[in-house]
């Protein structure tokens, strides 16, 4: 039996598979709301036989936002439109869908990266970003505000409502937003964290806040509803944030009842120096996998069947994730099966395309006519 087509347990949260379709951003939103544009594309993904799609990073805040073109949760608006989008994609589709909520920080106010990504003035519609300290993420660029005990207060707040608005709308996971720059992980890093009261300085009080908003966004949820979180286990930069924290981190966190975690990297600094491979960061999901006991999702440049795999056979990491791989095939877990001799579930619309050679790929299939 294939290891990565086996079942799995997040919580009471249960899994047909290991592959996770990973938060992606599509800068399609209008004013936070989803479009028609979310319709399609989290239609088609449901439709991949995936064991998990999370959507993409949603702000908390309006402020919080990378692009003007982010999708948001933090109104009734945004909510009903979401809840929208939700109801036409679970018609069809059983797939169990999460969300992933986070706050840009100081990466906020900009352009989408079709436009260039780059930090947008207020004169061309941009607004003033936050981060732990008035430190810019470029030497060029306007520096931050600091937040401020209100607006910590305000942050941590707008969190727990958001999380609050994902359980109303029936979601079945959520995922915490502390990677790639972000700005929960602008309070991890060193880089970008330089305050001087308990917030900033050793790791415990880099740590703290976004303990704080796990801590906030658990009590606020139902028990069983599982929540993760995504954080960049290196910033690839010397004298930043690296493993050995990192793995400090997610025992603080897997003492607070976290779900699952999901390993990436880098993002807080211009001064990263990635190595990128095929599944460079599968070796820090599985540094952390030997500390933890919850399940850990391992990403990055995993892009053929038998490289997830080995990944999932071998111990390195309980489930892989998938991100711009998917949105080239988002077949890729149909095409995953046929590969290595397993089952994937299909809508019955599509049954006829099973291929001959395939002929058990789709769990359930079966075709008559006149």
């Amino acid at each position: 039996m294939s290891a990565l087509f086996s079942p799995l347990s997040i919580g009471k949260l249960q899994l047909p598979n290991r592959i996770v379709i990973a938060p992606m951003c599509q800068y399609s939103a209008e004013a936070g709301c989803a479009t028609d544009w979310h319709l399609i594309h989290l239609g088609q993904l449901a439709q991949s036989g995936a064991g998990l799609l999370i959507i993409e990073a949603t702000a908390v805040i309006p402020e919080g936002r990378i692009t003007a073109g982010d999708l948001g949760l933090y109104s009734d608006e945004t909510e009903a439109a979401l809840d929208r989008v939700l109801t036409a994609v679970r018609r069809y589709c059983a797939m169990p869908i999460g969300i992933q909520l986070g706050h840009a920080g100081r990466k906020a106010s900009s352009q989408s990266p079709w436009d260039g990504g780059a930090l947008l003035s207020p004169e061309e519609g941009g607004w003033q970003t936050v981060a732990p300290s008035a430190i810019a993420h470029a030497p060029d660029e306007r520096p931050p505000v600091a937040l401020d005990e209100a607006g910590l207060d305000r942050v941590r707040e707008a969190f727990v409502d958001a999380a609050r608005r994902a359980a109303r709308l029936g979601l079945d996971l959520i995922e915490l937003h502390c990677a790639h720059g972000y700005l929960l992980h602008q309070f991890l890093s060193p880089l970008a964290n330089q305050r001087e009261d308990r917030y900033g300085g050793s790791l415990e009080n880099r740590m703290r806040f976004p303990l704080e908003v796990f801590d906030a966004v658990r009590a606020a949820l139902p028990a069983a509803l599982p929540v993760g979180v995504r954080f960049s286990a290196t910033d690839w930069v010397e004298g930043g944030w690296d493993v050995e924290q990192s793995i400090a981190f997610c025992q603080a966190l897997e003492a607070r009842g976290c779900s699952f975690l999901h390993v990436s990297s880098a993002g807080v600094s211009p001064l990263q120096k990635i190595p990128l491979g095929p599944g460079y960061q599968v070796s820090l999901a599985a540094e952390i996998r030997r500390t933890v006991k919850v399940p850990v999702i391992a990403v990055g440049l995993v892009t053929t069947p038998e490289h997830a795999e080995a990944i999932i056979a071998e111990g390195h990491a309980d489930l892989v994730a998938l991100g711009r791989g998917m949105l080239y095939d988002p077949r890729w877990p149909w095409h995953a099966a046929a590969r290595l001799g397993a089952q994937v579930q299909a809508p019955r619309q599509y049954w006829r395309s099973q291929p001959a050679e395939h002929k058990a790929l789709f769990a359930g299939a079966h075709i008559g006519q006149r």
